[in-house]
């Protein structure tokens, strides 16, 4: 085993690393975990790693995944670790990727920086990134670190077809995913809908317009994101009012804020919603009916290249 890498994860994440480890043919890295009173976190990490190429698991979900990330990754390089590779499969912060209004701090641009300044390992750090928000994202990573995005499609187009059958729609929750969902259907060899808006309030849009025929036909809408679930609920109202037959949803990253799963469920309007493994929230949701894609053999491809 000690040629094979070793794989750790952050907490939240221990199903992917053991997909990984099963995919890399890798060993299994333990960490010994506590907090104290006050909320200070105790990591320790029990398997060996001088030497070793060792890869870490962990979204940046909120700052303090985020910082455990970031402690362990700097600890395995000065254990010495030959080659260090972090699996970052949700970048959480890609939301604010850009400064709009004078002042605004670019988040995606500051956690880039910190991620980029672990210590190197001997042989370098990689960070591989999934279905990011903004292209522009990996030019943020710094000091030598190469950051790989990585693009989900492997793995969705054929859960996209098995859902839509032979002849289906791929639609979009919004214009401004509709670049990636016409390359996507144009991948798939079908039709893709778009979805017009016109914010109407500060908390309310309306759809006005609809570009494609979907009556008697199925629909599956794809996006990058679930956070809230208000877009795709109003994309699926506009599609199955304008005649579509069924309807499914299929996401990268399912972060499912509070009661948010719950509420697409209630709706009724969705025969089935998929979501890989990127966020904890999506695999907490198997068991109410979520349907989860490993993103394992995606990553696992990309570290032998």
């Amino acid at each position: 085993m000690q040629d094979s890498p070793i794989v750790f994860s952050n907490p939240g994440y221990e199903a992917l690393q053991r997909d990984l480890v099963l995919s890399l043919s890798a060993e299994m890295g333990e960490i010994e975990r506590a907090e104290f009173p006050d909320g200070e976190r105790y990591q320790r990490i029990l398997t060996g790693v001088d030497g070793r190429e060792v890869i870490i698991v962990g979204g940046t979900i909120d700052d303090s995944a985020t910082l455990c990330l970031y402690d362990l990754a700097c600890a395995v390089a000065k254990l010495g670790a030959r080659r260090l590779s972090l699996i970052v499969p949700y970048f959480g912060y890609s939301t604010m990727e850009r400064a709009v209004k004078p002042g605004e701090v670019v988040t995606a641009k500051t956690r880039a920086r910190l991620l980029s300044s672990v210590p190197p390992a001997s042989y370098g750090n990689r960070v591989f990134l999934l279905d990011l928000h903004s292209e522009g994202i990996p030019h943020y990573f710094e000091s030598g670190v190469r950051a790989v995005h990585v693009y989900a499609k492997g793995i969705l187009t054929p859960v996209i077809r098995e859902l839509g059958g032979d002849d289906f729609v791929l639609g979009s929750t919004d214009s401004g995913r509709a670049k990636w969902v016409e390359s996507l259907a144009n991948d798939l060899g079908v039709d893709a809908a778009f979805i017009l808006k016109r914010r109407v309030s500060g908390a309310e849009t309306r759809v006005t317009a609809l570009n494609a025929e979907v009556t008697g036909r199925s629909v599956v809408i794809y996006d990058d994101m679930i956070r809230s679930g208000g877009s795709l609920i109003g994309a699926a109202e506009a599609y199955r009012d304008a005649g579509a037959d069924r309807l499914f949803a299929v996401c990268t990253h399912g972060v499912f804020t509070s009661g948010a799963f719950e509420r697409l469920k209630r709706t009724g309007l969705f025969e089935k919603i998929v979501a890989t493994d990127t966020h904890p929230a999506a695999v907490q949701h198997v068991h109410d009916g979520l349907r989860v894609v490993s993103t394992a053999s995606l990553f696992a491809e990309h570290l032998k290249g």
